[in-house]
């Protein structure tokens, strides 16, 4: 089982940047992937970005440009660098990791970035 520990969130004003990290334990040897998801009230999660674990990265279309994703496999840490954040960045992140001999995705319970003046 993959335990899963973000840190980061927080209350930003627009323009402004945030950092979180995920860093995985437990079961870690066989994620294939983490990465964020994001859900804000009455929408859908969507994912925010990704990355593999040979570095395949993928950030959402709307995102690009102000989101970037890294990691440090040696860690089994995954960072999201948020920049120029705008109040519809407002949500729950959530981190993931995807088992690929489990082929199950771990999810942590989520940290609240608030973008506000």
């Amino acid at each position: 089982q993959v335990h899963l520990v973000e840190s980061g969130g927080g209350l930003v004003q627009p323009g402004g940047s945030l950092r979180l990290s995920c860093a995985a334990s437990g079961s870690s040897s066989t994620i294939d992937a983490m990465g964020w998801y994001r859900q804000a009230p009455g929408l859908q999660r969507e994912l925010v970005a990704s990355i593999t674990s040979s570095g395949i990265t993928y950030v959402a279309e709307s995102l690009k440009g102000r989101f970037t994703i890294s990691s440090d496999n040696a860690q089994n840490t995954v960072s999201l660098q948020m920049n120029n954040l705008k109040p519809e960045d407002t949500a729950v992140y959530n981190c993931y990791a995807f088992d690929e001999i489990t082929r199950r995705i771990s999810m942590d319970r989520g940290t609240q970035v608030t973008v506000s003046s």
